[in-house]
């Protein structure tokens, strides 16, 4: 089984806890400690949050200012609208700041913010109907 690991770089591991702690989301604690958390999103899905100088030994050249450029976006799906409405509301009362108005294409509504660390998140209803 293939799992992933999406690696961010964070100024404040504690901050970043508390922060996705209150968007719902736990942690392995087995592949976290002092400056590295392991963010489960499902099963095979993991985002490492790095502390920026544990990043550092993973990467050549600099850490782009996530808040200035944007060099990915991590776009999660949701069950529902409902949902998404409802993860983007904890995020933005949690601290994070607005991206982009909410997207209707067709079958798909979504919505996105930055990260206290300017990261983008979008959360993403695709309906099957």
């Amino acid at each position: 089984m293939r799992m992933i690991f999406v690696n961010l770089p964070v100024r404040d591991i504690a901050a970043s806890r508390e922060f996705f702690t209150r968007l719902g989301f736990a942690f392995n604690p087995e592949f976290s400690d002092e400056q590295t958390l392991c963010m489960v999103v499902e099963e095979n899905i993991c985002v490492m949050l790095l502390q920026e100088s544990r990043f550092r030994e993973f990467i050549n050249g600099d850490i782009s200012d996530a808040a200035k450029t944007k060099e990915v976006l991590t776009c999660l799906s949701c069950d529902s609208r409902e949902e998404a409405d409802d993860l983007l509301a904890k995020a933005l009362a949690a601290g994070a700041t607005p991206w982009k108005p909410a997207v209707e294409a067709g079958p798909m509504y979504g919505v996105s913010f930055q990260d206290p660390d300017g990261h983008v998140w979008e959360l993403m209803h695709m309906s099957q109907d």
